[in-house]
């Protein structure tokens, strides 16, 4: 795999969770505990995104 095509999966990721963070902000029930997890592994993608790029 070229690290175009890996970065480029990794941000496919980051946006499934961001739009999922957003549905479960949203939902009356949601788990604080959840979202920051999914917060720290959007982060963590950013990241490691931010670090192949340069």
């Amino acid at each position: 795999m070229s690290v175009a095509s890996h970065v480029e999966e990794l941000r496919k990721k980051h946006q499934v969770l961001s739009d999922a963070v957003e549905k479960e902000q949203r939902s009356p029930g949601s788990s604080d505990m959840q979202i920051k997890a999914m917060k720290r592994e959007k982060l963590r993608i950013k990241e490691e995104i931010s670090r192949l790029s340069h």
